[in-house]
């Protein structure tokens, strides 16, 4: 039954050969730029490239500042110690996503809390946030939000854009405002994406985006912190082994990170985000195929909520129940088609099965039967002459 669907998706990338869930693509500047940084003999963690990414990212967010980490991961690590998280306090976020997210908050010896995803964006719910608040915390004198069960902080809240579909950010931002609850965004997927006309990732006090190998934009691996410039400034010095700037000396006044992102890596960076625009309009067009091919089906294409406009990281499919998701990964990942389910719920590892969680995981459980990601690469005749 899903020999159509190869076929579309076949067609839709012209070749017989095996298809990736998402490759990147190279056809801009990158090796030039690359050369560049080679000849410089500047390849590691000083060099114009690194300056140049961080500015041009934060002009293309909107963001005042941004820092240049070595991933993804140490971005959102950074982004909660920033938020003051500390060990014993407690982070909110999703069940259904991915790991990185909450090993993140496990890194700064914090605990998660998880709560359910809405259904017409697959990310936080201000909704289930605001009633598992209501029920389980309270606010101390000093303002801080406490678990009612053990008296302890719960430091911050940190949603994740989950495949570039942004989550409810205004209400979301409303009940964190209530409760004394620090914004931290996951925008690991969403580069590219916006909410009501602004960029994810700068609606919380820090936002963090991924340049993994298979993101929209890649630096083979890399990440950033969009943030104010006070933690801008911030971020920099902690990310640097916290070095005080000196000709020759080396001092060190704060226990630092080395999570700095290579200048080789930078001018990769700046290349593919020159590109930017016309991979978020070659994504969005193919994700209006799919969604076309899909529409006399009787599976689902997960399609932006309203009033966002997503970068389609990855396009979906929802199907009636996981035996028919089962049935379709295992046909069209044996025809060299690769799909892939949606995550399994953080609630179900083992590091994290005793972790706080709302009573009802309803949307996160409807989800993870159900999804299915299929091929979303940037296919090159889709990129328009001058992208928006």
């Amino acid at each position: 039954m899903f020999d159509p669907l190869i076929a579309f998706i076949r067609d839709q990338y012209q070749t017989n050969d095996p298809i990736p869930l998402h490759a990147p693509t190279f056809g801009g500047n990158e090796r030039i730029y690359v050369d560049e940084t080679i000849t410089s003999t500047f390849v590691s963690s000083v060099g114009r490239f690194v300056d140049r990414f961080e500015a041009d990212m934060a002009s293309y967010t909107g963001s005042p500042r941004a820092v240049a980490v070595m991933n993804g991961t140490a971005g959102l690590h950074m982004a909660l110690m920033l938020a003051g998280v500390a060990r014993d306090e407690y982070v909110i976020t999703q069940a259904l996503t991915f790991v990185a997210t909450c090993n993140a908050i496990s890194y700064c010896g914090a605990t998660p809390i998880f709560v359910d995803v809405d259904h017409d964006t697959m990310g936080l719910s201000p909704t289930a946030l605001e009633a598992w608040l209501e029920q389980h915390a309270d606010q101390s004198d000093d303002g801080l939000c406490r678990y009612k069960a053990d008296g302890k902080v719960i430091r911050a809240c940190v949603p994740m854009h989950s495949f570039g579909h942004p989550v409810h950010l205004h209400e979301l931002v409303r009940v964190c405002k209530t409760w004394g609850l620090v914004l931290v965004e996951d925008a690991a997927e969403s580069l590219g994406s916006t909410y009501h006309g602004q960029h994810t990732g700068t609606f919380g006090a820090i936002g963090v985006a991924s340049f993994n190998g298979n993101k929209t934009i890649t630096t083979g691996g890399g990440g950033m912190i969009l943030c104010s410039e006070a933690l801008g400034n911030r971020a920099k010095h902690l990310t640097t082994t916290a070095k005080k700037p000196h000709s020759f000396e080396y001092v060190h006044d704060a226990v630092g990170y080395n999570f700095r992102m290579p200048n080789l890596n930078a001018a990769l960076g700046c290349a593919q985000l020159e590109q930017l625009p016309g991979f978020v309009a070659a994504k969005r067009a193919l994700a209006a195929a799919y969604r076309s091919f899909f529409a006399d089906s009787s599976l689902s294409f997960f399609s932006e909520p309203s009033g966002c406009e997503s970068n389609y990281w990855l396009n979906a499919v929802i199907c009636s129940d996981r035996a028919e998701r089962d049935r379709m990964l295992e046909a069209t990942n044996s025809a060299g088609i690769m799909t892939r389910p949606i995550w399994a719920l953080m609630t179900r590892l083992p590091m994290y099965d005793t972790a706080p969680r709302s009573d009802e995981l309803t949307q996160s459980n409807w989800f993870e039967d159900r999804v299915v990601n299929l091929p979303s690469s940037v296919i090159p005749g889709l990129i328009p002459d001058k992208a928006p």
